[in-house]
């Protein structure tokens, strides 16, 4: 509007408006009637002027007629205006932030996913754990990173510090993707399937069993399918590569299971049918101590397994087996029985040993004496032992007991007794020896000494007797003859 169109004249009063001119046909407007007032349109009021104030009289107030005023303006219209203004003033804004947005995903991307030198690493702290994913807090980035559970040989904990390698970036998610120094990131677990024979890898150990990798994915070894036979030491398998059979696989929960035990059995079942075809008594086989009783010990010789009585683990008397054999121990043994219908073999240590009764007579020969210590009492004699891995028997008639008196009361175990070598039977491995015979020895050296003494004494007498002078002759009468 221009500025001669802002000024308007004074609004007439009543008394000024001239009455409509009369036309042909019409009827005058009679006297009376209230003048016909036109509305002139208001415009905005000058300036320096005050705007038409609303709390003027009544009377003073023009009397407008709005209905001749046409609106050619629609609200829908309107709306649509208004929608275009906001999109066209919100257009540059967006610009801009999605401008930033991917200035800051080109600055994570060019700042992680540039090739590093090998080893370097990073440290950051877990965040939070969303399934089988962890969520890494990056230091010196704009974005967080995650690797997958399977990587931690535990889980980890909220506020633990991890050491990790940037491995690219997904632009998905807007987040990193790391990983450990070692693990797999990308495994195919379709290449493991149940009752596979696999190459597992040693990554380490705990108290349950053995961490290991097959094919990428991480897995458990349980310490009771280490072996056929109990393991004490699991670290002795650490960084070693082990044949074992896949027994679990469940690939939703990353849960990855191996035996080396099922494959050891399957193993020793053939080689156990080929042993038993093999073997005869007088075998010498090699094997491995694989138990300890009280009774004897268990060897493992490749087929089958073989019992060596403590009977048969030295010539001389032992406490335990764990005296001569220990766990683990490689041994040579003799197969001294076979019971092919309950497959149990009876094995010996000391038959491969050279026996002391083969030069026994040389040291012990018969009728010498000798200090032996006694082992064990039976109602027909006491057993003695000569010297390791020899024993004879003092029978109960070659004691000097009194009557009513018992072996007990003459002997006891542990004893040290002084004996007399009578007999010795290198084919039956037995030796009698005799108490009495050195008693009667004894007494009998006793009594020759006694009348050794006695026949000197007596000596001695007769010659005390003839050493000393005689007395003159006396005779009972007066010789006559002489003075």
């Amino acid at each position: 509007m221009s500025e001669s169109n802002a000024t308007t004249e004074p609004l007439p009063t009543p008394a000024s408006i001239d009455p409509a001119p009369a036309t042909a046909g019409s009827t005058p407007a009679p006297a009376s009637a209230a003048p016909v007032v036109v509305a002139k349109p208001q415009g905005p009021p000058p300036k320096g002027k005050k705007p038409f104030r609303g709390d003027r009289p009544k009377q003073d107030r023009p009397n407008l007629d709005f209905t001749s005023l046409v609106v050619n303006m629609r609200l829908n219209d309107l709306d649509k205006d208004i929608e275009a203004d906001l999109a066209a003033a919100m257009s540059g804004f967006e610009t801009e932030i999605q401008g930033d947005a991917e200035a800051a995903k080109q600055q994570a991307i060019k700042a992680f996913q540039t090739p590093k030198e090998p080893g370097t690493k990073k440290k950051g702290r877990v965040i939070s754990i969303h399934g089988q994913d962890v969520f890494i807090d990056v230091p010196g980035g704009r974005s967080q990173g995650f690797m997958p559970m399977l990587q931690f040989d535990k889980p980890p904990q909220i506020g633990d510090e991890v050491e990790f390698i940037v491995e690219g970036y997904d632009s998905a998610n807007g987040v990193l993707k790391l990983a450990r120094e070692g693990s797999a990131q990308h495994v195919d677990w379709s290449s493991v399937k149940i009752g596979q024979t696999v190459e597992a890898r040693v990554t380490g150990t705990n108290k349950g069993g053995l961490s290991v990798e097959v094919n990428g994915i991480r897995g458990f070894l349980p310490i009771s399918q280490l072996d056929i036979y109990r393991v004490e030491n699991v670290e002795q398998f650490l960084n070693q590569k082990l044949i074992c059979m896949v027994a679990e696989v469940q690939p939703a929960e990353r849960n990855l299971v191996v035996s080396r035990k099922a494959l050891l059995e399957k193993e020793r079942e053939i080689l156990r049918e080929k042993f038993w075809e093999t073997v005869e008594e007088g075998q010498v086989l090699k094997g491995t101590v694989r138990g300890i009783q009280p009774f004897g010990a268990f060897v493992d010789l490749g087929g089958a397994d073989g019992l060596l009585p403590v009977s048969e683990l030295s010539w001389g008397r032992i406490g335990t087996p764990s005296e001569v054999v220990s766990l683990g121990q490689q041994v040579e043994v003799k197969v001294k029985r076979i019971d092919r219908a309950a497959r149990k073999l009876s094995l010996s240590l000391k038959d491969l040993m050279a026996s002391p009764w083969d030069t026994l007579g040389t040291r012990f020969p018969v009728g010498s004496q000798a200090k032996v210590k006694v082992t064990r009492i039976q109602e027909f004699g006491a057993f003695a032992e000569v010297e390791p891995g020899v024993e004879g028997l003092i029978h109960v008639s070659e004691m000097v007991l009194g009557r009513g008196s018992r072996i007990r009361d003459r002997v006891s175990e542990g004893k040290e007794v002084e004996v007399q070598i009578l007999s010795i039977d290198k084919e039956a491995r037995r030796m009698s020896l005799s108490m009495k015979a050195l008693e009667v020895a004894k007494q009998k050296a006793e009594t020759e000494a006694a009348k050794g003494e006695m026949a000197a004494r007596a000596a001695a007498a007769e010659i005390e007797e003839e050493d000393a002078p005689k007395p003159k002759k006396q005779f009972p009468f007066t010789l006559r003859g002489g003075k």
